[in-house]
């Protein structure tokens, strides 16, 4: 079962309380800037002021509180009362009960309105949440924020009232209106969004669209009055929203259904229906209808668009909102939402130009300008989160289509058509729901996913296969060594040698087992090997241990030699190794032999350490494997050569890349700055040496390869991100496979880049604030 609803009068003092902690607070807070005033005042009268504000409210502050809070209190309940409709008539009113109001309540129903609107300024984005969930808890069956309770002009009047309770001086009150309104105005998003998540973990549903069922001024809200042809005509509906139960009966309205989901905010009921449609009609058909870009300049230099488009049309995509920049400001309310739809517009003008995606991808991006706008108008992260679904997925679309070299054949032709049906399902479906988006992200990785194996396949390659191989014997070895390093710790031999067995050897020990299974005749040799290597370096003191030992040596030697070539270890490091092997063989000659029972208990030992199994990996570990070790895999001629396996030696790392003037210059952050919006984050490496950890599967990049820059695409990534295998050329592919190790020495290096120099989003917005600057007039100096 469902928890129950809460009341709504618990949950409006619940909010109410969290409103009281934020204004005792904002007093707390207030006492301190006052006296930091104080002392930065440069005026004696103003020090004075400052001084006795923080004098009074220092010493009234809990007259403050219980004031503020007492006001707060009749507020929240004469919002929350009953309406009772009765008739209203001036007969019966005595002229008695008639009066003037005072110029005292005047001046204070302004300053409250004041201190409001200083709050409200500071926290739109968070009542328009608020408004919902009040609507939804009061049944009101639509956002209203005349009738929610703790809108900003009811704490404005709170305040007002603790402000009246801590001094009876003009000046006095005036300063700590305007302190104790600052203050708390900072912390009033903060208290906001905690009513909103309270509400909403409490299992409160914000209302959604809804018919008005009352006829008065402001409700023909639902009729178009834009004139575009291709929408309804004057006076036709926008949307066809079936009244709810029971309105048409004439009895009280039911509340509108709640859709599954998490919406991305609150939009006003015009404007949405506005969205819809224009979504639903791809914009409206011909007409102008004096849609104005964000800048006359930018209009006069870049000229008029149609309004409306064919999907699967060969021209330029229009840009709807500028198109519909009239209507969409018309059917919307506040100044934020003006300014939204102006940046969006101004995003798609950048986006639709872009000269890296194809044209027939942008058309399809062009069709998601309402869906994106409507997200925007609703949610603040959608310009700060890089990883804002809405924001990924018209990145990600961007970013796999760069890689394609035809979109009109092969597998470019599949993944246009599957872009095709992801768009068309968020236009005809409910794109106000984060899990659309979320849901069309997932079918397209898989697509991708699948459609780049498929590709490597085609090809006649066994790269995924080979290198998915390696890597688990790599994940295995590497599990197998730290075993080894516990279990020889307590065997008495040269640290040399323990360090040898356990990282080295253990790789020819893995691939024994690999080649014929751990009982083979060459797993069981190596194994030998190991204990025999081990115990030729104990003393042996009399002659028939010296004789023993100078037979068996030449066999010893002879399966090091072949375990050591079967791995591929480097030259250098094996003269090392028999560098320190040989002198130890030398010195066991001179010391007194083991005791027998000491020589047996040692062999059992090393024969137990290494007759353990080789560890099992369960399916999904996430052993971690090093950089490092990754080029302790071996990898034969042949097998080197099938899959492209780019190798350090085959690299001129002493020559300098090449300075490529067609690269764009990377972008180090975007910043869209609207009134109060979270700070962007940081865009993703396009070079350098972090770029190795963000590379993504299916998307393209730039390889310095045979000392001439090649576009490549990634088409597969093993499950450890230990091997990287890419494909390159238009009509006959090359498969180009690198290491971990060598992916980053390529980054750090210079020579591997990735093809974009930002995500598209991204692009547009710093072109689009690139174009707004140059329009800036200079600044004049003044004589």
């Amino acid at each position: 079962m469902n928890s129950p609803l809460p009341r709504p009068d618990a949950a409006l003092q619940a909010a109410a309380l969290r409103i009281k902690h934020a204004a005792r607070e904002a007093a707390q807070r207030c006492v301190d800037s006052l006296g930091l005033a104080a002392l930065s005042s440069l005026k004696i009268h103003e020090r004075d002021d400052f001084l006795a504000a923080q004098f009074e409210l220092n010493r009234r502050q809990a007259a403050f509180v219980h004031a503020f809070n007492e006001s707060l209190d009749q507020q929240v309940q004469r919002k929350t009362a009953p309406r009772h409709a009765a008739p209203r008539s001036s007969t019966n009113t005595p002229w008695e009960a008639l009066s003037l109001v005072d110029d005292h309540e005047v001046e204070a129903s302004i300053n409250a309105d004041r201190f409001g609107l200083v709050i409200q300024h500071a926290c739109e984005w968070e009542l328009r949440e608020l408004d919902a969930y009040v609507g939804s808890l009061l049944q009101l069956g639509r956002p209203d924020h005349e009738r929610n309770p703790l809108r900003p002009e009811l704490v404005g009047k709170a305040l007002l009232a603790g402000v009246e309770a801590i001094s009876e001086r003009p000046e006095v009150r005036k300063l700590l209106g305007i302190e104790l309104g600052r203050s708390l105005a900072d912390l009033m998003p903060r208290v906001y969004g905690d009513i909103v998540s309270a509400m909403r973990d409490a299992g409160v549903q914000p209302v959604s669209l809804a018919v008005r069922s009352t006829q008065g001024p402001g409700n023909d809200m639902g009729f178009n009055t834009s004139g575009y042809d291709g929408g309804a005509s004057r006076g036709a509906p926008l949307a066809e929203t079936p009244a709810p139960a029971g309105a048409a009966m004439g009895g009280r309205p039911a509340a509108p259904a709640q859709r599954p989901g998490t919406p991305f905010g609150h939009v006003d009921v015009q404007l949405m229906s506005l969205i819809r449609q224009l979504a639903s009609s791809g914009g409206g058909g011909g007409g102008g209808g004096g849609g104005l870009p964000l800048h006359e300049e930018v209009a006069a230099r870049r000229g008029g668009h149609a309004s409306g488009f064919a999907s699967s049309g060969s021209g330029p995509a229009p840009n709807l909102i500028y198109a519909h920049r009239d209507e969409l400001r018309q059917a919307s309310t506040g100044r934020l939402d003006h300014m939204v739809i102006d940046v969006v517009g101004s995003l798609f003008e950048q986006i639709l130009s872009d000269p890296k995606v194809p044209p027939q991808m942008a058309r399809q991006i062009a069709r998601l300008q309402l869906p994106v706008l409507r997200v925007a108008l609703g949610d603040p992260s959608f310009f700060s989160s890089r990883r804002h679904p809405v924001c990924r997925f018209v990145n990600r679309i961007a970013s796999l289509a760069c890689a394609f070299d035809d979109l009109a054949g092969g597998p470019g032709q599949e993944f246009l058509g599957l872009v095709r049906a992801l768009v068309q399902e968020i236009v005809d479906g409910d794109f106000d729901q984060m899990e659309v988006y979320e849901q069309k992200l997932g079918a397209l990785e898989a697509f991708i996913a699948s459609q780049a194996r498929q590709e490597v396949q085609d090809q006649g390659s066994n790269a995924p296969q080979l290198v998915e191989a390696k890597e688990q014997d790599l994940r295995v070895q590497q599990q197998y060594m730290r075993q080894l390093q516990t279990a020889l710790a307590v065997v008495e031999m040269p640290a040399f040698l323990r360090d040898f067995l356990a990282q080295v050897w253990s790789q020819a020990l893995v691939q024994a087992a690999r080649r014929g299974g751990e009982a083979g005749e060459l797993a069981q040799r190596l194994k030998r090997a190991a204990r025999d290597v081990v115990m030729s370096v104990q003393p042996k003191g009399t002659p028939g241990d010296r004789k023993n030992f100078l037979m068996t040596l030449p066999q010893l030697m002879k399966d090091l030699n072949h375990g050591l070539a079967m791995i591929g270890w480097p030259e250098p490091a094996k003269k090392s190794f028999f560098s320190e092997l040989l002198p130890a063989h030398a010195e066991s000659l001179k010391g007194q032999s083991l005791r027998p029972l000491d020589y047996n208990l040692m062999v059992k030992q090393l024969d137990a350490v290494f007759a353990m199994p080789l560890p099992r990996l369960a399916a999904g570990s996430t052993l971690p494997v090093l950089n490092d070790a990754v080029d302790q895999v071996h990898f034969s001629e042949d097998e080197a050569a099938q899959i492209g396996l780019v190798q350090e030696h085959a690299v001129n790392w002493q020559r300098s890349v090449d300075i490529d003037l067609n690269v764009e210059p990377e972008i180090s952050a975007v910043d869209i700055r609207l009134d109060g919006l979270p700070p962007p984050e940081p865009v993703e490496p396009s070079r350098g040496a972090s770029l190795a950890d963000h590379v993504q599967l299916g998307f393209a990049y730039q390889m310095l390869v045979d000392e001439q820059w090649q576009k490549v695409k990634l088409n597969y990534v093993s499950p450890g991100r230990a091997f990287f295998v890419f494909t390159s050329g238009g009509k006959h592919h090359k498969t180009v496979s690198l290491t971990s190790r060598m992916l980053h020495r390529l980054c750090e290096a210079g020579r591997f880049r990735a093809f974009e120099n930002a995500f598209l989003i991204e692009r547009a917005t710093a072109r689009a604030r690139k174009q707004l600057a140059a329009l800036r007039p200079a600044p004049t100096l003044r004589h």
